[in-house]
């Protein structure tokens, strides 16, 4: 090297500007792919779901999930339905409005709803919710012209197994399918292709996969409902599918210390001897002498035996915390609180399960509003646009829009821990204007009309029985006061 040659300068190496995107040792195993959400879905989609359906029958945290689900989204009573058609002066309808309520809550009755007459539509709610939380995706037809109902309507479910993932083309007329959906030139669904059977279903013989036949179904005619997560997806993915791994990581873990548990509550140890021979034993295993040990007894060993105890450590220590840090892994995947998805209350402060309740119920509150426009408003449209064809809604068809467009869905409410201090709030909230009735019955789930109707017909039955209320809501005696302080936290 020559004497310049020291005083050169190197060639800079060249960072990237994001960390992210650094390649090394550390990062060897960081997958990355550029392929579009159809092209990932497709190859895993049947295995996601399986695995998921799996996990829901036999894990407990994948069936405590689908319950606060069912639980929280849909609650005892379902989504509750309001005709709000107004008059050309701004009145309610209320004769119009009546009818159409009253029909839709015949309709939606135990075995009137379904095509199987299996559900009422409370439950139709829940198996839609529960389908998504397993399968990522829910499949219902939209059933006219029934002449064995007098609504001349009904849905049918289907299992996401139906709408055939593997069937990929290209058709004559230049559409494409993906994964069994027909799309158009803009991408939007024109058609499903569903076998005509349940393309698993064993009759004991096993599956005859050379007659699945698909029947291709409109897409007016079917509920394709799943969360849309990246542009130009065709098929939902379970929400399971990023906290499976976890789940049976845990499950194995904790079936592991199980059986060690087991095996360290039992008395056991080894009979040793010089020529490791020589011991006949009280019995035999598998051809292994063994001793019948029983409490409170000694018993005298041959010359030379010893005996070695065997006394494993299980549970560990660290077992518990081990445990919590799992599970706060899966609860935060899956959007749901810590508290809710373990049944664990110790050392949750007030201050701390409102947090956790409170962004829990914003979560809720998005799969509501999924549940009612992918899946409630567009049965309900369906059906009123059959009743009043088929005359069960005594309104002329041509009024159709006034009143489709007049609904209002109302999801189950929450109530807090301490109502009290949630009333107080609610008074003080309301006495200043930042609420209205309104906004405070939505929150329990409940309409104001309802409620003024409600205690209107309460008053007059009081003063039919000549009962004098010591109470008088709405009254105008005297200005509503607030239940002692309103906590600092609210």
């Amino acid at each position: 090297m020559g004497l310049f040659d020291r005083f050169k300068k190197k060639k800079p190496v060249m960072k990237r500007s994001f960390y992210a995107a650094n390649t090394g040792r550390l990062f060897a195993d960081f997958i990355t792919s550029s392929r579009s959400a159809d092209s990932e879905i497709r190859g895993a989609l049947r295995v996601i779901r399986d695995r998921c359906r799996e996990s829901a029958r036999n894990h407990p945290y994948s069936r405590r999930y689908i319950q606060i689900l069912t639980s929280n989204v849909v609650g005892s009573n379902g989504v509750h339905f309001q005709s709000k058609k107004r008059n050309p002066d701004g009145t309610l309808d209320a004769p119009g409005n009546r009818i159409v309520e009253e029909a839709w809550r015949d309709w939606c009755r135990f075995g009137h709803c379904t095509v199987d007459g299996k559900l009422s539509f409370q439950a139709a709610q829940r198996l839609f919710i529960e389908t998504w939380a397993r399968d990522g995706e829910v499949l219902i037809r939209l059933v006219k012209n029934m002449r064995d109902s007098s609504h001349a309507f009904a849905i049918q479910f289907y299992e996401a197994d139906y709408l055939d993932e593997e069937y990929n083309t290209k058709l004559t007329n230049g559409r494409e399918v993906r994964m069994g959906v027909e799309l158009d030139e803009m991408k939007r669904p024109a058609a499903y292709y569903l076998f005509a059977d349940h393309p698993h279903h064993s009759d004991g013989f096993g599956t005859d996969y050379t007659k699945r036949k698909h029947i291709r179904v409109p897409a007016d005619e079917m509920i394709h409902a799943y969360i849309q997560e990246r542009p130009g997806q065709t098929r939902g993915v379970p929400p399971m599918s990023n906290v499976l791994p976890r789940l049976k990581m845990l499950d194995g873990y904790e079936e592991a210390e199980l059986v060690a548990a087991r095996v360290g509550a039992s008395a056991m140890g080894f009979i040793t001897s010089p020529g490791g021979d020589g011991y006949m034993g009280d019995d035999m295993d598998n051809g292994t002498p063994i001793m019948s040990a029983e409490p409170g007894t000694f018993q005298q060993l041959p010359a030379g035996m010893d005996v070695k105890s065997f006394d494993p450590d299980h549970p560990t220590t660290a077992f518990s915390d081990f445990e919590k840090a799992i599970l706060r892994g899966i609860s935060s995947g899956l959007g749901v609180s810590y508290v809710s998805l373990s049944n664990n209350l110790e050392g949750v402060s007030y201050s701390s399960i409102r947090q956790g309740v409170m962004e829990e119920r914003d979560h809720f509150k998005m799969l509501q509003a999924f549940m009612v426009e992918q899946f409630i408003e567009p049965v309900f449209r369906a059906w009123l646009d059959s009743a009043m064809m088929a005359g069960t809604v005594n309104i002329p068809a041509y009024r159709y829009d006034e009143f489709a467009n007049a609904t209002r869905f109302i999801p189950r409410g929450w109530q807090w821990v301490d109502p009290q201090k949630e009333i107080a709030a609610n008074v003080n909230a309301l006495n200043n204007g930042v609420v209205t009735l309104q906004d405070i019955h939505a929150h329990y789930g409940r309409d104001t009309e309802e409620v003024f109707e409600q205690v209107q017909r309460e008053r007059d039955l009081a003063a039919r029985y000549g009962i004098s209320m010591n109470f008088e809501p709405f009254g105008d005696v005297a200005k509503a006061e607030i239940l002692g302080e309103p906590d600092a936290n609210l």
